[in-house]
Parts: C-alpha cells; sequence; structure tokens
C-alpha cells in the first residue's frame, strides 16, 4: 500500500494517541465555534446530563463545560487521550461536574432517555454519521438536542485528488443537504447548521499540529511507520490550502422531536 492511499486507521492507535495527545484539540473546531453551537441549545440546567462523544483531550469538552451547569460525560475509547481529558477536569476545577471514561461509541454507557444533550465535534465519523444519527437518538430525552460537527462537500462537483483523498479517508462525506436530509429522515428536527471558519482548521488545528509532529518525531527517530503517519498529517494540510473551496467542517445542530 502506497503512502497516498494511506488513511489515519491504517496505523496503530498507540501511534495516533501518542501524536494527537500532544494537541488541544484531535480535529478542526475553536472555543468560538463551540459557544457558537451551544447558543442553539436551550433548557439545559443544573440537573442536565450532557455526553460528548469521541471527547478525545477534551478541549472542546472544557469550553463547554464551562457555560453549562448540568453534568458532562466525556467518552472516548483511547485511554490515553481520557487519562489526560481527567487531568485536565480537575486542571480547571470542573471534576466535580466533568468526567471522562473508556468507552465505544457503538455501545454507548447510557439509558435510553437519559441524556439531554449529545455532543461530538469531528468524531462521529468513527461510527459513521447516519449509523450515529440513527442509534445514539434512543439515548436523548424527548427535546433532547444534538449537536456534532462533520466533514462536508460545499459542491456538488471537485477535482478528482479531493475527491479520491476522501473517498479513501471517509467514504460517507456528504454535501450539506444531504446530510441535514439524513438528520430529519433520523426523526430530528434541524435546527441549525452552520461551516466552520477557515481559523478552526489553521489557527486551532494545522498550527498546534506542528509542535506536535516536533515532539512525536523526536520520540519516534527512525520509526519509519511513525515517520509515515507524520507524513499523512503534512498532506492532509496541503489538500486542505489546496481545495478548501470544496469542502470543510460543518456543525449541525438538531433536536429530538419525537419518542
Amino acid at each position: 500500500m502506497s503512502n497516498e492511499n494511506k488513511t489515519i486507521h491504517d496505523f496503530e492507535l498507540n501511534l495516533i494517541c501518542d501524536f494527537f495527545s500532544n494537541m488541544e484539540r484531535q480535529g478542526p473546531g475553536s472555543p468560538e465555534v463551540t459557544l457558537k453551537a451551544l447558543s442553539f441549545i436551550d433548557n439545559l440546567t443544573e440537573k442536565s446530563l450532557i455526553a460528548d462523544i469521541g471527547c478525545g483531550t477534551g478541549g472542546q469538552t472544557m469550553v463547554l463545560a464551562g457555560h453549562v451547569t448540568g453534568q458532562v460525560t466525556g467518552l472516548d475509547f483511547l485511554s490515553g487521550f481520557i487519562d489526560i481529558f481527567n487531568r485536565n477536569a480537575r486542571q480547571s476545577g470542573l471534576q466535580n461536574r466533568v468526567t471522562g471514561i473508556v468507552g465505544s461509541m457503538d455501545d454507548l454507557p447510557f439509558r435510553n432517555e437519559e441524556l439531554d444533550l449529545i455532543w461530538s465535534e469531528g468524531a462521529i465519523y468513527n461510527i459513521g454519521f447516519e449509523r450515529g444519527l440513527n442509534e445514539w437518538r434512543k439515548y436523548l430525552k424527548k427535546g433532547g438536542y444534538l449537536a456534532v460537527s462533520e466533514c462536508s462537500w460545499f459542491t456538488d462537483e471537485r477535482p478528482a485528488e479531493i475527491n479520491d483523498f476522501w473517498m479513501d479517508a471517509y467514504p460517507e462525506i456528504d454535501t450539506i443537504p444531504n446530510q441535514v436530509a439524513k438528520i430529519h429522515k433520523a426523526g430530528y428536527l434541524p435546527v441549525a447548521t452552520f461551516i466552520l471558519p477557515e481559523n478552526c482548521w489553521t489557527d486551532h488545528y494545522f498550527t498546534p499540529k506542528v509542535a506536535a509532529q516536533k515532539i512525536f518525531l523526536t520520540k519516534y527517530a527512525g520509526n519509519k511507520i511513525a515517520e509515515e503517519f507524520s507524513m499523512l498529517q503534512s498532506i492532509e494540510e496541503e489538500l486542505y490550502h489546496k481545495y478548501k473551496e470544496y469542502y470543510g467542517y460543518t456543525f449541525f445542530i438538531a433536536k429530538k422531536i419525537r419518542l
């Protein structure tokens, strides 16, 4: 398999965890975008139960928890991320309301109709957008909210290079109108949709990634697989700068309107 055809899923989890552990966020986003998405959600109280699915080290979770009063559970299948998550919660003085647990997003440890809000930034792709929408819905109370960011096509047609890259990495990527239609079909009322600004990629993702790459390559000096993984991250950035008018992340906020 050539380097160009490899995706992140072809690498060992401990390598992925080591690389992204040195970043506040494991994907495009920003505190401003987290709070903008939160602004569309009402009825949250100190009794609200919130889950951040695929939370990573919790960069967005701590922002979220700083602006809501309910209980927040972060879930990720990488224990290394959860260790950092819980350390960050303690350092932020949020440990009484914010807890990170190791778990799988295809087998969530919540009861039916238990949650007031399901949050997931840049992570639902791990289970698949449509599958996540359908399987997570049962955990929400009637009137509960889902807020997820997901990669989207901005145009119906695009150059072959970027189309082929995403078809290899995540074949379920779709246009925003199609994604909204999937949300509606899964039994939610679409409430708001907005595209993440470019600085979510550049300032909050690619720039911190440069420092993370240096730490990673120093630790794994001479390790060809680690170097290949690092190279893949650089390719992702090059493609974004070349084709950013064709794709990016979109935040979708939706409400469960019936049981």
